[in-house]
């Protein structure tokens, strides 16, 4: 039987497995919509701004491990989702963003709201389409989910003339997709893992360095065992917390910029260094040719254009993270050279080195009776969650203070925009992760210049029961960039100070949800108590100490030993 395009797509992202939509309508979409009003067994989430649609379903698919998906109209629409999407492609998000396009006859010719969003994301996607004919349109959006959840997971643009979605169509049969130019790497190669596991046999001060590929490749628990089997201290990226339990012995924290002391000594000293499913960003490694520059490197990646593209790689593994940590487990557990009591053993002097730079300079903050510390808030969040929320972030201070105090076990639980660093990422994210585990404590820990960017989605929080809770940090100015003007610039704090501002809890009470303040360190407790205990959408102002810093800090153009810290 034929069906029109409209009907074609909504039956495909079911055969996709999708469940859940977040979108905004507009005249080229109204086919589609109109489709969608017969399917009750897919949610559309509208949301207020298309950025947040797409920082919505980037959170579900950090989330669920699944694609997330967006629909958004032509024009404007398109272009709002930009920074959504440069964002999940930074930090390798699987999502199909489905925008509307004009008519195909009328592309080219300026047509009203017509924009050209392939050329336009054609740098920040992994892949995109523009459909033309409707024979094209189910085998591009299998295509395009296959690509966006498979190798290297990211962001894949379908544009949709209204022409095609209108037209007729005979539904052709599911299949599996096959690319000629497009086949990921899985399985690592023996002699690469053999060499790995050798270099892992000798090394004396090994340091396991893991990133968010652990996490979308679901290997936090081979992860895990290799740490444990062989006694090896694990040190995470931003994207990689979760990926190794925060609060095992052997975790060292974030390591870079804003790392833990120990964590950035522990890899300038270390004789190999473990990368695994990290991409060693400008933020890790501080100035390259002081970057663990007495250590072999064993690189696994499934993306090889990452091995070797910042920092020179010995032992390159050009696999899925699972897969390859998989192998390396299976050679220890056979290989008679391996003992393990002998293993761990050796690493008693570099496990004790490491204790003493922890005892030396651990993570803390100077407590004030009188002030609200940031980092204290974060504190009481875990230890009031029992660390098992859901945690996103905006970006600046709040996400580095809930980067380094809160300390994330379990993967998926931590959602932040890392490479890109959108502020305005957090609140659109915590209901994009609300919709995706309903039974989960959700917390947008928030600035009070970042949580504006985005604050409109307070009404898409209530509309869908989200009871999503937001800790706004609150100290009148954009926290991180004042930071670097105070230690940088004199203190000159140049448009860094928001002299106006809302009043936060009456603005959500606006809204119709619940606004809370918090002005005196025993007042942090009972607001959050109340929070956690109210079933509604929670706004949580901190009001805290003004020009608190994130420390320890790595200056641009330094070292990673060479640390501020304080």
């Amino acid at each position: 039987m034929k069906m029109k395009g409209s009907q074609a797509l909504i039956k495909c992202l079911k055969e996709q497995g999708v469940k859940v939509i977040f979108g905004f309508p507009g005249g080229v979409l109204l086919d589609i919509y109109d489709e969608l009003f017969r399917h009750e067994d897919i949610l559309h989430v509208l949301v207020r701004h298309e950025q947040a649609a797409v920082h919505a379903a980037d959170a579900y698919a950090r989330v669920t491990g699944d694609v997330g998906v967006a629909l958004v109209t032509s024009g404007p629409g398109a272009t709002n989702t930009v920074t959504g999407i440069a964002s999940a492609y930074c930090d390798s998000i699987p999502i199909v963003i489905l925008t509307g396009q004009v008519p195909t006859k009328l592309i080219g010719n300026d047509a009203f709201q017509e924009v050209d969003i392939v050329g336009i994301t054609r740098p920040c996607t992994k892949h995109n389409y523009l459909v033309k004919n409707i024979e094209d349109l189910i085998p591009t959006i299998r295509e395009a989910f296959h690509i966006a959840r498979t190798g290297r997971p990211g962001p894949v643009l379908v544009d949709l003339p209204k022409d095609v979605v209108a037209a007729m169509l005979n539904y052709p049969d599911p299949k599996v997709v096959k690319m000629r130019t497009y086949r990921p790497t899985y399985e690592p190669h023996p002699g690469q893992i053999e060499k790995a596991c050798q270099a892992i046999l000798k090394a004396k001060k090994p340091v396991i360095y893991a990133g968010g590929g652990v996490i979308a490749s679901n290997s936090n628990l081979e992860l895990t065992e290799l740490a444990k089997k062989l006694s090896i201290p694990v040190t995470m990226t931003l994207m990689g917390l979760g990926g190794f339990p925060g609060t095992d012995p052997l975790s060292l924290g974030m390591l870079g910029m804003h790392g833990t002391y120990f964590a950035n000594m522990a890899v300038a000293e270390c004789d190999l260094l473990i990368a695994i499913g990290s991409r060693f960003d400008d933020r890790v490694t501080g100035r390259i040719d002081a970057f663990a520059s007495n250590a072999k490197i064993i690189h696994i990646d499934i993306d090889p254009s990452s091995i070797s593209k910042n920092v020179h790689v010995e032992i390159p593994i050009v696999a899925d993270c699972k897969h390859a940590l998989t192998s390396i487990n299976a050679w220890f557990d056979r290989a008679s050279e391996f003992n393990r009591d002998a293993e761990v053993h050796k690493h008693i002097p570099w496990l004790a080195q490491i204790a003493e730079w922890r005892a030396l300079h651990p993570l803390g903050y100077v407590y004030d009776e009188n002030i609200i510390k940031p980092q204290f808030v974060v504190q009481k969040l875990h230890e009031l969650t029992e660390g098992n929320a859901i945690i996103s972030t905006e970006v600046g201070q709040n996400q580095m203070w809930a980067a380094q105090f809160y300390h994330f076990n379990l993967p998926r639980a931590f959602l932040t925009s890392g490479g890109l660093g959108v502020m305005g990422y957090g609140l659109p994210a915590a209901i994009g992760a609300q919709i995706a585990a309903p039974g989960r404590t959700v917390i947008d820990i928030a600035g009070d210049g970042s949580i504006q960017m985005n604050i409109q989605e307070l009404a898409t929080a209530r509309q869908y029961k989200c009871p999503v809770k937001i800790a706004i940090l609150n100290n009148g100015y954009l926290g991180m960039v004042r930071q670097w003007q105070e230690l940088f610039y004199h203190k000159q704090y140049s448009h860094t100070v928001l002299d106006v501002g809302p009043d936060f809890v009456a603005l959500a009470r606006a809204y119709g949800a619940v606004g809370l303040r918090a002005t005196k360190p025993s007042e942090v407790e009972p607001v959050i108590k109340e929070a956690l205990a109210t079933d509604n959408t929670v706004i949580m102002d901190f009001v805290i100490a003004r020009e608190e810093g994130v420390y320890p800090m790595v200056p641009a153009g330094n070292s990673t030993t060479e640390m501020l810290l304080a």
